[in-house]
């Protein structure tokens, strides 16, 4: 996917718009199971300033794949802790689905019309179904991404709830070096990694919209190189 002003003029939005109702959906869900220390924070909000990690943000253009700044959660306010965490860990990547699932939708039925044509529709028209492919790809990218089980993602707090009490303590310990986790995976594995997480992105693009990922790609560079 090529990156040129015109792409990151419509997807700086979109990105933010993704990165910020997956934050603001773990702080709603921690606040309605009784724990309002991320609202306290001012994390209870759609204002994605509050919300951006840098280098997170910066991946998801240069990679499709990103985070934001994590949202603070004390699992002790929590009836049942490890239930409650699990809830709002998940809540994130289930919101971009949907998110996804909504763009999907819409985007199916503009593709679907015999008489669409990104050669012939131009304009606004075109803006609008790179908007809804981009709403799809980043919203599936950041769920995907997110429910990699390393620490301190997502998926991390999943797997957190299910393991053996010995094991969950001591994978616990290891979300104080998450990012460099993170880091380590983006310099020495990220063509590797980049394969491996498109994969299930790929599908999830053709389950939700009908078609292939590879389409979907040709109309983003066709529509941002216009």
């Amino acid at each position: 996917m090529d990156i040129n002003l015109n792409f990151i003029i419509i997807a700086a939005p979109v990105i933010l718009f993704a990165l910020t109702i997956h934050e603001y959906c773990h702080a709603l869900v921690a606040f309605k199971l009784g724990d309002d220390t991320a609202a306290l924070q001012g994390r209870l909000t759609l204002n994605p300033i509050m919300h951006l990690d840098p280098i997170g943000t910066i991946m998801m253009f240069l990679a499709g794949f990103g985070w934001a700044r994590p949202v603070p959660v004390n699992p002790l306010n929590f009836k049942d802790p490890e239930k409650g965490m699990m809830l709002v860990a998940i809540a994130g990547p289930i919101s971009n689905i949907i998110t996804a699932i909504v763009a999907g939708l819409a985007l199916k039925f503009i593709l679907s019309d015999p008489s669409f044509s990104v050669e012939t529709n131009g304009g606004a028209y075109n803006t609008l179904v790179l908007i809804l492919i981009l709403n799809v790809v980043f919203g599936i990218a950041l769920a995907v991404f997110n429910m990699i089980p390393i620490p301190p993602l997502d998926g991390s707090r999943v797997l957190y709830a299910y393991l053996p009490r010995r094991f969950a303590d001591a994978y616990g310990k290891l979300e104080q070096y998450g990012f460099f986790f993170l880091i380590i995976i983006f310099i020495f594995a990220g063509s590797l990694f980049g394969k491996f997480l498109w994969y299930p992105i790929s599908i999830l693009s053709k389950l939700i919209t009908g078609f292939d990922y590879y389409y979907l790609s040709y109309l983003i560079q066709f529509l941002t190189n216009q």
